[in-house]
């Protein structure tokens, strides 16, 4: 800043020309300069009191309103901001196709103890060891008299046992707030579920993550926040999984099986709407993996989807079908099924003498294996690998649940003719339930590809090709024709037009080779025969009928039944009403009737 001199030299030269004194003009400077400096400082001085005041009152105005936002909010408890404090994050709802909770949430606590806070660890080792049966006394006291600090006693709690713990009055034993996983129908669908386990915890809080079925393949989505607590809806229909769980327990029993499986699916739309395998477990106790022996022997085994086996004749359609599609026969053709049929050293035979022709209906109605050998060797081997490809047999389902991708076909090493003979009517060659499941849908649905899922769809898929309408159409007719007519009348229903067909498969030995007295039973089925909606597979694993004077483990005495009553129940769950076939009352034959949609 430039400051103007007290004297300046012209105006003390004017003064004393006019005889006044000079001295007067620094007095009058001085007094002019004083007057501006303390103008500024006042204006200074306003300007911070006012820009003072705006902030009071600005802070003012924002602590009162959140004020009032809080006395209009719902009370609930701070939270810890330290990293890592916060690691439980609300899991969401798994429901079925109508809305109905399969797994959902429970706030419930954990039991800790701080040791060197304890004043009586006698009284409270038995005092928790008379709550809590399964902990050990001994172990409990020398845990509390030792060096540990922090002891982690039980990870959920019921509310009655909390009760009983704050009953004991020891200071050393706290509660932390967690937050479980509830499976409400118990073992209903436990294998599609899965199960979840706690991870990574916390004194205030523990993570739950999920360890097999749908829990595990959507656990991140289940547990991101971003998706605002959006269940996650399955194509199960719980109560037709009910229904068929059921039935298929009554089933092995009375066909004294070891285990048993059920695929129930939308022929349109690739949905699972149930999925049972048996024996089966509570998802809320979720059994260990087993760690010797075989997988199958553990119930948290999915027979529907990790087991693959030789499906038997159930194959014997998929054969057909290509042979339709190619044009190298017709229904009506008739083929050379005099036995046995030689191939090297191999000798292929029926289960028994069906005469020394059969036409390619019949070789399904009475499930022929030298009549499905001869037209196999019409297609060939790579046509026939080339077609089964097609139909999702050379790689895992692509089902999203964790086990599916261990479920890969097991396929011959080297795809002899042999092997073509073979597989063409279910030998050497295994897949799961779910695999042949998809196939049949696309063979009956009108000839395109579905794939299967556990998710619910809202339109059916638009899938390629796989056979004509035409050749879609006669498999439908020969599958009906098999269930009335052939191996499967036991899988009949007064009402309901069943199509399907059996197929029995001696087990394979882990050794090599195959068992004289165990087989897999298994029956593929569709309904309404007409009009398919939906596609069926049932197993039955070692199955044996003993009401007659021997054993019979063939499909059609001992799964067919099964398969037959399973139709009866569930049909109705599903909107699919009996009625009679437009031609049947005219000529007075209601004994065949077939189903329509509601």
């Amino acid at each position: 800043m430039i400051r103007r001199p007290l004297r300046p030299l012209a105006r003390v030269l004017s003064a004393r020309a006019r005889g006044e004194n000079p001295d007067a003009i620094e007095r009058e400077n001085r007094r002019l300069r004083h007057e501006a400096m303390r103008d500024n400082a006042r204006s200074q001085a306003e300007l911070r009191l006012l820009v003072l005041g705006v902030c009071f009152i600005s802070a003012f105005v924002l602590i009162g309103a959140q004020m009032a936002t809080l006395a209009r909010s719902p009370a609930e408890e701070p939270r810890a901001s330290a990293p890592g404090a916060d690691i439980l994050a609300t899991r969401a709802d798994v429901v079925d196709r109508h809305g109905r909770v399969l797994a959902t949430n429970l706030a419930t606590r954990a039991l800790y103890a701080h040791p060197d806070e304890m004043i009586d660890p006698v009284r409270t080792a038995a005092e928790l060891a008379r709550i809590f049966p399964d902990m050990d006394q001994a172990q409990l006291l020398a845990d509390f008299t030792g060096d540990r600090r922090f002891l982690w006693l039980r990870r959920t709690l019921s509310p009655e046992q909390v009760q009983a713990v704050h009953d004991i009055g020891e200071p050393g034993l706290n509660f932390a707030p967690r937050e479980m996983r509830l499976y409400p129908n118990g073992a209903l669908a436990a294998h599609v579920l899965g199960g979840t386990q706690f991870g990574r915890e916390g004194v205030s809080a523990a993570e739950v993550v999920g360890t097999a079925g749908v829990e595990r393949t959507f656990d991140a989505s289940l547990r991101d926040p971003a998706g605002g607590g959006r269940p996650l809806t399955l194509s199960i229909d719980l109560t037709v999984q009910a229904a068929t769980e059921t039935i298929l327990g009554a089933g092995m029993r009375m066909m004294n099986a070891r285990a048993a499986s059920a695929v129930i699916m939308d022929a349109h739309t690739g949905e699972i709407v149930a999925m049972a395998s048996l024996p089966d477990f509570d998802p809320n106790s979720r059994p260990a993996p087993p760690t010797q022996g075989s997988p199958a022997d553990s119930p948290i085994f999915n027979h529907a989807l990790q087991g693959v086996y030789e499906l038997g004749s159930t194959f014997k359609v998929l054969t057909i079908a290509q042979a339709l599609e190619l044009g190298l026969v017709n229904p009506s053709t008739i083929i050379d099924t005099r036995g046995p049929m030689t191939w090297g050293r191999f000798r292929i035979r029926d289960f028994r003498n069906y005469g020394p022709e059969l036409s390619v209906t019949d070789i399904i109605v009475k499930s022929s294996n030298i009549g499905t050998a001869r037209i196999a060797g019409l297609i060939g081997i790579d046509r026939q690998q080339d077609f089964l490809r097609t139909l999702g047999f050379f790689e895992p389902t692509p089902v999203e649940m964790a086990e599916s991708a261990r479920a890969r076909p097991i396929l011959p090493q080297r795809w002899s003719e042999i092997s073509m003979l073979t597989i063409s009517y279910g030998h050497g060659l295994s897949a799961s339930p779910v695999h042949l499941a998809a196939a049949y849908a696309g063979l009956v649905n009108g000839g395109t590809r579905v794939t299967p899922t556990i998710l619910r769809r809202d339109r059916p898929e638009q899938g390629e090709r796989i056979v004509s309408e035409a050749t879609s159409a006669m498999i439908r007719a020969m599958l009906r024709e098999a269930v009335v007519h052939g191996t499967a009348t036991m899988a009949d229903v007064p009402g309901y037009a069943v199509g399907g067909k059996t197929g029995t498969a001696d087990k394979v030995r882990a050794t090599g080779g195959y068992y004289d007295d165990k087989v897999m039973a298994t029956f593929a089925g569709v309904f309404p025969a007409h009009d398919p909606r939906y596609v069926f597979v049932l197993s039955l694993d070692e199955p044996e009928e003993t009401t007659g004077v021997e054993p019979r483990r063939t499909a059609g005495w001992t799964v067919a039944p099964v398969a037959g009553e399973l139709v009866r129940q569930v049909a109705p769950l599903l909107g699919v009403r009996p009625t009679f076939e437009p031609g049947a009352i005219e000529s007075g034959a209601p004994d065949r009737l077939t189903l329509t949609r509601n």
